[in-house]
């Protein structure tokens, strides 16, 4: 099945559902136990890094599906069937940059915002990495905004997850492009968590008076807020020979996070230790980070599983392994406005093996994970 004709049964299954249901449901809705277990819903993507779901709103774009894949094209797809792709200009595909993180203002409603995070030229030898708004309407983006540019670029640690937060404010993280110095330097955008507002204006409160919300990052990929409203964060450990320690953070404004200060269970002052790491024979590369019904959810590229950490308060209660090496690379995981979660794979990345179909999307019930 190619890509275009999965989407569009996706789709349309879903637009029957959220008009039969009107509103988005919980995952603890009754009908969450009668939707399969894992099923594949679109298929021949290549490098599918994000995923946004539009709101149901009455308006043309209810229920579309926007897909960002890492060569530079945005796919829009929506519940009539019809498949879009951007190509979005600019778009430098080299190593793990390219069109990585794509998120939807808070009153897309309203405005039509998108919001992408992608790698763009720089010089021969370097990129940059930036994030860009648009106005989506009738499946064209318009209304181009640069929204912050110059994030240090390479061709490894581009980061790359951009998400609105609870206080409507606009949370971006970077990697330290391979120069693990940056991370500490608070004069350098590389390295950290920024917090922006979404016209990329600097907001009251940022603890050091700039775009930067925390540093001391290597190259974090994920985060996503509790029912608390704390902000967690997954972060990739050193590679190479020396692989693990990759980190699970409980991000503070203002606060240090230690690379490449620290790593693992080691500990300085000032700097703050990660609430759990995968210790230094295991490595998950974790790749993105969501929140439901009290745990955080998070893929596993090198790793190949789907992650799940219970969460206690500010501790990790339980951590569970899933699906370990069935799907391949697990890149991004969402949840759709049907409760579900959405998974990416990652296997035409130059480091996993391709098999058939690949790279996919496949939505899990989390029911299916108790």
């Amino acid at each position: 099945m190619n890509k275009k004709i999965a989407i569009i049964i996706f789709l349309l299954a879903l637009g029957m559902f959220l008009f039969l249901k009107q509103d988005a449901i919980s995952p603890t809705d009754q009908n969450v136990d009668q939707i399969k277990d894992v099923e594949i819903i679109a298929d021949n993507l290549e490098i599918p890094w994000d995923i946004a779901f539009l709101p149901a709103s009455g308006g043309s774009d209810d229920g579309k599906m926007l897909i960002t894949e890492r060569p530079g094209r945005l796919s829009i797809a929506s519940q009539t069937g019809e498949l879009k792709e951007i190509a979005l200009e600019g778009v430098r595909h080299a190593g793990e940059g390219g069109l990585l993180g794509v998120t939807i203002h808070p009153k897309f409603s309203e405005n039509h915002y998108v919001y992408l995070y992608f790698s763009s030229g720089y010089s021969k030898s370097q990129t940059r990495n930036r994030v860009e708004r648009y106005r989506l309407e009738n499946d064209f983006l318009t209304d181009k905004k640069i929204i912050i540019d110059n994030i240090p670029g390479a061709l490894y640690h581009d980061g790359g997850r951009i998400e609105f937060g609870p206080d409507g404010l606009l949370y971006i993280t970077t990697g330290d492009a391979t120069d693990s110095k940056i991370a500490q330097d608070k004069n350098s955008l590389g390295g950290k968590i920024l917090r922006l507002r979404d016209d990329g204006s600097i907001p009251d409160g940022n603890p050091f008076g700039t775009a930067i919300w925390s540093y001391g990052h290597r190259n974090p990929q994920g985060i996503a807020w509790d029912s608390a409203g704390r902000l967690w964060e997954t972060e990739h450990g050193r590679s190479g020979v020396l692989s693990g320690l990759d980190e699970l953070n409980l991000i503070r404004a203002g606060e240090n996070y230690g690379w490449p200060d620290i790593e693992g269970d080691k500990t300085k002052s000032g700097m703050v230790q990660p609430v759990l790491h995968s210790g230094a024979d295991v490595t998950w590369a974790p790749a993105s980070l969501v929140y439901l019904n009290g745990s955080l959810f998070f893929g596993g590229l090198r790793g190949e599983a789907l992650y799940e950490a219970v969460l206690n308060g500010e501790r990790v209660e339980e951590f569970k392994t899933h699906f370990k090496n069935e799907f391949g690379r697990i890149r991004t995981v969402r949840i759709g406005p049907d409760g579900m979660l959405y998974l990416t794979t990652s296997n035409r990345d130059g480091r996993g093996d391709s098999k058939e179909g690949d790279d996919k999307i496949i939505r899990v019930n989390p029911a299916s994970l108790r």
